[in-house]
């Protein structure tokens, strides 16, 4: 079988190393030469490490690589089988792409893109047969993350997203169907362990330093803003906006403003050595936090999460089964939210939710119509 990767950054190159190690042959193209040659060298690099921590024969590694083809020109692809589209989250710049690749493919080649908050209806459209187009969203880093998201748009012809599970998971990784909307499962379900955890500091209750060894201690394996730091401020909020937008502004999703100002300061986490943290000085840690604090913090933040996880479920976007299997491989989570939720007490976590929102008088702290049915059981 025959694999297009279109873009070779961390996740084209990434996606094309999974399907090379698992028997496809991969056709990596890329219009600027240096992307190509730096994506050879990782791919070999991360084949390397692999090798070295004897989780890949080295008879497999040099099979896999030599199963990649860096290509400077798109017909390369005339032949495939299937083709994931990798390259900047920009709509025009998505869609300029299919058209071409239209072209270019038979009229039996899947299409995909590996868009993380992008309407995939909406990239569909650009298509003339948009019945082979489908989301196909990997987790970074994709070669150690065992996530993969399949999202079919509305023209999506009904058979497909189970070939594409089929597919994604004889490549060794645990695909989730998802319906498409804004953020899918976990960059939805997700949002609240950030911005609850913003919100929490912005009001001066805690700092980020308490509030990451509060969710530490509840088996987190970072905190919100340490995790912030590591994903990058850019590209954590430009996810958190999409959603917002994508959701008609619902205040539930709304970015912050200190996210926002370190963004605007290039302080964009550990790639520019400062975010939340400064890691130009020696990160001072947290050994121990008052507990009436600590159950405030972790409440506010698991109980913002089980509702949206609830949500997700209610609205259809996915099942009981995947949203908590989402959180457990997409975002490293110590437990499902739903399962979380029912040990917790689900009617403890409206109870939390009610008294935020008769305090703030805030529709963020709105209890969703799951999590009360829930809550009578």
């Amino acid at each position: 079988m025959k694999l297009g990767v279109i873009g070779s950054g961390a996740m084209g190159s990434g996606i094309g190393q999974v399907a090379a190690m698992a028997g496809w042959e991969v056709y990596l193209y890329d219009s600027n030469p240096e992307a190509r040659s730096r994506a050879l060298s990782q791919i070999s690099e991360s084949i390397n490490k692999l090798v070295s921590k004897q989780k890949l024969t080295p008879e497999l590694g040099v099979a896999a690589f030599g199963r990649i083809y860096a290509c400077e020109q798109m017909q390369t692809m005339a032949d495939a089988d299937m083709v994931i589209e990798a390259i900047v989250e920009q709509v025009a710049a998505k869609k300029s792409v299919f058209e071409a690749l239209e072209q270019v493919v038979s009229p039996t080649c899947i299409i995909a893109t590996n868009t993380s908050s992008l309407s995939v209806t909406a990239l569909a459209s650009a298509l003339q047969h948009p019945e082979r187009f489908i989301g196909i969203h990997f987790f970074n880093p994709p070669v150690l993350m065992k996530l993969v998201e399949v999202i079919p748009a509305i023209q999506t012809d009904a058979t497909l997203p189970m070939r594409i599970q089929k597919i994604i998971e004889s490549w060794g990784k645990t695909a989730l169907i998802a319906k498409d909307t804004p953020g899918f499962i976990v960059n939805k379900v997700a949002r609240p362990f950030y911005s609850e955890a913003i919100r929490i500091y912005e009001e001066g209750l805690a700092s980020p330093q308490e509030i990451d060894f509060i969710m530490m201690q509840h088996g987190f394996k970072m905190g919100p803003f340490a995790l912030m730091d590591f994903i990058g401020h850019d590209v954590n909020y430009f996810v958190t906006e999409s959603v917002w937008k994508a959701f008609y502004y619902d205040s539930k999703y709304k970015p912050s403003l200190a996210q926002l100002k370190l963004v605007e300061a290039g302080y964009l986490g550990r790639k520019k050595g400062r975010g939340f943290y400064d890691y130009s000085q020696e990160l001072v840690s947290v050994s121990a936090v008052e507990d009436s604090l600590s159950k405030s913090v972790f409440m506010r933040i698991i109980s913002m999460l089980v509702n949206e996880a609830v949500d997700t479920v209610y609205l259809g976007i996915c099942t009981e089964e995947a949203v908590d299997l989402a959180v457990k491989l997409g975002v490293n989570y110590p437990k499902g939210l739903l399962e979380w939720g029912h040990e917790l007490g689900m009617q403890q976590v409206v109870n939390t939710l009610d008294e935020l929102y008769h305090f703030y008088h805030e529709e963020r702290y709105r209890v969703c119509a799951g999590l009360r049915n829930l809550a009578k059981l």
